[in-house]
């Protein structure tokens, strides 16, 4: 899948496989972190080892999404993969570089699906972060789409030179057709893949912030560069296994994301939950690790890799 990543699997010897992960405990009470354990980075040959498998991680969690007021059910699925990028028109790399620049990056696709009364909802970012992080320390783009039966919205964000140039194309009147710039700022789509490159390089204290796109399209606000208050702590799981939260505050508790991953590499998100103000209710969306699934997915098309969907707690129609 990755050529560049792949010459320097040649290199390395065995494989790192995923392994059962415990529920974490809802609620479990956060302390200050103690030292973070070595931190698997580009120049890690475990990290080579896991990522250039030619297969992608594939996750599900049990989703329980705030929408209309409500909490509904669904499955949310994080799918990452290392990608050859193409940095200027940003592209994945599927001919002869030819001189081109390219990027090896770790490709999140990140979905949620839920229904909401007699109608569903299926959103998906796709988020793409150079590998080397200290080279390249802002993420090249982010693409996200939000579907439903009254309509869908779409948005691309965009890195060129100091800005992020913005793409938005909404079916609702208020919304419509839009293209602006930004400043660059972290991304919060970005941490999803910061946690599983190098979790020491997430910021902390007050921090400059896009939130996220999948948010920021279901609750319809718009995007730009917010200050938020950004904390990286541990925590346990139910059976007393460690873990790191990262938590995002957004003004007076507007909005708060708390990601927990798994303090040892390869840093597997283990759930979330994001709690706002939805139609006048404060609600909590959660989201529960409840299978994972290593795998090449594009080579795996076929009626009889239908089956794989049940390795990975996922129904035929999802």
């Amino acid at each position: 899948m990755n050529t560049i990543a792949s010459a320097i699997l040649a290199l390395v010897v065995g494989l790192v496989g995923c392994k059962d992960d415990k529920t974490p405990e809802a609620g479990a009470p956060a302390t200050p972190p103690g030292p973070m354990p070595p931190v698997a980075t580009v120049a890690n040959e475990q990290w080579h080892r896991y990522w250039s498998q030619g297969k992608a991680e594939l996750s599900r969690y049990q989703l329980t999404q705030a929408r209309y007021g409500e909490l509904h059910r669904g499955d949310a699925l994080l799918v990452f993969v290392t990608e050859d990028f193409l940095t200027e028109p940003q592209v994945k790399l599927e001919s002869d570089p030819a001189g081109r620049p390219v990027a090896s990056v770790l490709k999140l696709n990140f979905t949620k699906k839920f229904l909401t009364g007699i109608y569903p909802y299926s959103l998906m970012a796709s988020v793409f972060t150079p590998v080397e992080v200290f080279a390249q320390p802002r993420t090249l783009k982010v693409s996200t789409t939000v579907q439903e039966w009254c309509g869908h919205v779409f948005m691309q964000l965009n890195l060129k030179g100091k800005s992020y140039n913005v793409e938005e194309r909404s079916y609702f009147e208020r919304e419509g057709d839009k293209n602006f710039a930004l400043d660059t700022a972290m991304l919060e789509d970005e941490i999803w893949t910061r946690i599983r490159i190098a979790p020491q390089t997430l910021p902390v204290g007050t921090v400059k912030m896009i939130p996220g796109t999948l948010a920021s399209r279901l609750r319809h606000k718009p995007l730009g560069v917010v200050d938020a208050k950004a904390e990286l702590s541990e925590t346990t799981d139910s059976s007393g296994a460690k873990l790191r939260r990262y938590t995002i505050t957004y003004g007076a508790a507007e909005r708060v994301l708390a990601i927990d991953f798994k303090s040892e590499f390869p840093h597997q998100i283990v759930g979330w939950t994001e709690s706002y103000d939805d139609f006048g209710k404060p609600l909590t969306t959660t989201a529960r690790l409840t299978h994972t699934l290593m795998t090449d997915y594009w080579r795996r098309h076929s009626n009889a890799d239908s089956a794989l969907r049940k390795e990975l707690g996922l129904g035929m129609g999802e």
